[in-house]
């Protein structure tokens, strides 16, 4: 029996498997000896057999989390925002009159 981790990545990297019809699939399946739950998910078009075969375990978020927090949205010390910094003193030239 192959592995099924194996042939899912075959799948995956072969066009024509990736794209073929369930009964095209399942037959490639079966001269590859695939195992059961991956032949029947794939028949049945229900991922529960593969569920059951890799022991999934479904996952859930951590507790307590807000969200992502990215260091530029956290407020700077002191609290002050930038002010645009003001003109250099007059440095001896004038502009023309208008």
């Amino acid at each position: 029996m192959a592995d099924t981790i194996e042939l899912l990545e075959a799948i995956g990297r072969d066009a024509s498997l990736r794209h073929a019809s369930a009964e095209e699939l399942a037959k490639a399946l079966e001269q590859a000896q695939a195992s059961d739950g991956l032949t029947t998910a794939v028949a049945t078009g229900d991922n529960k057999w593969l569920f059951n075969e890799l022991g999934h375990k479904p996952m859930e978020p951590p507790q307590g989390t807000q969200g992502p927090c990215r260091e530029e949205d956290e407020p700077e010390e002191g609290g002050d925002t930038e002010q645009p910094t003001e003109p250099a003193p007059d440095s001896g030239q004038s502009l023309p009159d208008r």
